[in-house]
C-alpha cells in the first residue's frame, strides 16, 4: 500500500507510543495466567491535547486545502473530540471553522454544555451552533455549506468523526505504524481492541490490517449503535476505503469486522459503572487517563471480556487509546471523587 500518493498535512506527533501495561496486567492476572496488555497511545497525537481524529484530519485538511477551501464545516455531539481537533487544525492552517453540535444526551449542566471540549472549540476560534438530538446532521451541514457558497465562500464539509474514505486513511496509516512498531520490538500482537463509534477508526484499521495480512484480530467496542448496525457501517466504510487505496475487490469481507456493543449502557455519552471503574483503574494503575465517552467504555468492555476469560494465556492484547481526556471535565459528578 503506497499511501504517499494521497495528500497529507502533518498535524500530529507520530508515531505514537506503544507501551506495556505491566501493573494492570499484574493486577488482573497476579498468577500470570492471562494475556499481556499493551496500549497504543493515540491520545498522544499532540493536536489540542491529542486524540484519534488528528490522524484523519491530516488527510482531510490536506484535501480541504487542495480544493481551496476557506471554511471547514463539521459536526458532532456536544462534547465532540472530533470538533475540538478540527477546530485546532483549522486554527493551525488559518482556515475558518464552523461546528454544529448535536444534543445527544439532554444534559444541561454548564460543565457539559460550556466546558471541556466546547470551551476548547471556542479557544481555537471556531463558531458553534446547536442542533437538537436526532437531527440529520449531514443535511444540516449541507444547508450551512450552501448558504456559504451563495455568499461566495468555498466550504469543505467533514462528516462526523472524519469518517469517510479520505479520513480513514489516517487509520490505514496507523495500522502500518503499529505493525512496524511491533516488528521492531519482536511483539506478536494477537488482538487489537478499541472503542468504535462513527466507524472511521475501525474501518481504516480493518483495511490496513487486512491489506497487510497482519493476522491481528480486531475488535471494536461500540459506544453508540447496536452491533448489527455498527458492523454494517464499519464494513461499508472499510470496503470503500479499500477501493480508495486500491486493494483488490473482495479483500474486505464481513468476517473481518467485529463489534461488541454490550457496553453502551443507556446511550451515547451517558456514563456507565463499567466506564467509571475502567477510568479509575487505568488512572491508578498506569497513570493514564481515558475519556468518558469512547476509550472509557472501550476499556470497560475489554476488562469485562478479560474477566470472562475471552482471551488466552500468553496472548498479547493492544488497546488503542483514542484520546479525549479533556471530556472528563464535562462529567464532574460521574466519578464520586472526594472533595475538600
Amino acid at each position: 500500500m503506497n499511501l504517499a500518493r494521497f495528500p497529507r498535512i502533518r498535524l500530529g506527533h507520530m508515531p505514537t507510543p506503544l507501551e506495556p501495561m505491566e501493573r494492570l496486567t499484574k493486577h488482573l492476572f497476579p498468577n500470570g495466567d492471562g494475556p499481556t496488555l499493551w496500549i497504543k497511545r493515540d491520545d498522544a497525537t499532540g493536536l489540542s491535547t491529542g486524540g484519534n481524529k488528528t490522524r484523519k484530519l491530516e488527510y482531510l485538511m490536506a484535501d480541504a486545502v487542495a480544493q481551496g477551501a476557506d471554511v471547514v464545516i463539521t459536526q458532532g455531539a456536544t462534547q465532540s473530540n472530533h470538533a475540538r481537533q478540527t477546530a485546532a487544525a483549522c486554527a493551525k492552517l488559518g482556515i475558518e471553522c464552523q461546528i454544529l453540535l448535536e444534543d445527544r444526551t439532554g444534559y444541561t449542566d454548564p460543565a457539559y454544555t460550556q466546558s471541556a471540549n466546547v470551551m476548547m472549540d471556542r479557544l481555537h476560534g471556531a463558531s458553534i451552533s446547536r442542533r437538537p438530538g436526532g437531527a440529520d446532521m449531514q443535511a444540516e451541514m449541507e444547508v450551512v455549506a450552501e448558504d456559504l457558497r451563495k455568499a461566495g465562500r468555498k466550504p469543505y464539509v467533514i462528516p462526523g468523526g472524519g469518517s469517510n474514505p479520505v479520513g480513514t486513511l489516517g487509520y490505514v496509516t496507523c495500522a502500518l505504524e503499529l505493525v512496524n512498531q511491533a516488528n521492531e520490538i519482536g511483539l506478536r500482537i494477537d488482538h487489537l481492541v478499541h472503542a468504535t463509534g462513527s466507524a472511521g477508526t475501525q474501518a481504516g484499521l480493518v483495511a490496513g490490517l487486512v491489506g497487510l495480512n497482519s493476522g491481528i484480530n480486531l475488535l471494536g467496542i461500540g459506544v453508540r449503535a447496536p452491533r448489527e448496525k455498527q458492523e454494517a457501517n464499519v464494513l461499508a466504510l472499510a470496503q470503500r476505503t479499500a477501493d480508495h487505496i486500491g486493494l483488490p475487490a473482495g479483500t474486505i469481507r464481513a468476517e473481518h469486522v467485529r463489534a461488541n456493543c454490550d457496553y453502551v449502557g443507556q446511550g451515547y455519552g451517558i456514563p456507565t459503572e463499567g466506564m467509571v471503574e475502567a477510568i479509575k483503574l487505568l488512572a491508578r494503575m498506569e497513570g493514564i487517563l481515558l475519556d468518558p465517552v469512547y476509550s472509557g467504555k472501550g476499556m470497560a468492555g475489554l476488562l469485562d471480556l478479560l474477566r470472562k476469560g475471552q482471551f488466552k494465556t500468553g496472548e498479547n492484547i493492544v488497546f488503542l487509546h483514542t484520546g479525549g481526556q479533556v471530556g472528563l471535565f464535562g462529567y464532574p459528578d460521574a466519578f464520586d471523587l472526594p472533595r475538600d
